[in-house]
């Protein structure tokens, strides 16, 4: 399930407040894969190309993803200096 629509702060508060999450789309790529991964933010503005394998096995696994308005906004949600495309919790 995708879902899109304007991102309220709630959503970035169950990245803030999870125990386990990661970042980065490498990262969070192989946590789908192997089946760790919760649910998984993805940023509209990050390049499709490096976001849409995450989305594909995100589809395939049935994996939640959350599509987020921004790196920076996603970065910041995730505790670093620098926009991510993705992110994904692990444990809540």
């Amino acid at each position: 399930m995708i879902r899109y629509g304007s991102v309220s702060p709630m959503v970035y508060e169950r990245l803030r407040n999870a125990k386990k999450k990661i970042v980065g789309t490498k990262r969070a790529l192989k946590a789908v894969q192997k089946g760790e991964a919760k649910v998984v933010f993805v940023a509209r503005d990050a390049e499709a190309r490096v976001t849409e394998p995450l989305l594909r096995i995100c589809r395939e696994k049935g994996v939640e993803v959350v599509m987020v308005d921004s790196m920076t906004e996603l970065g910041q949600a995730c505790a670093i200096e620098v926009g991510s495309a993705s992110a994904a919790v692990i444990e809540e």
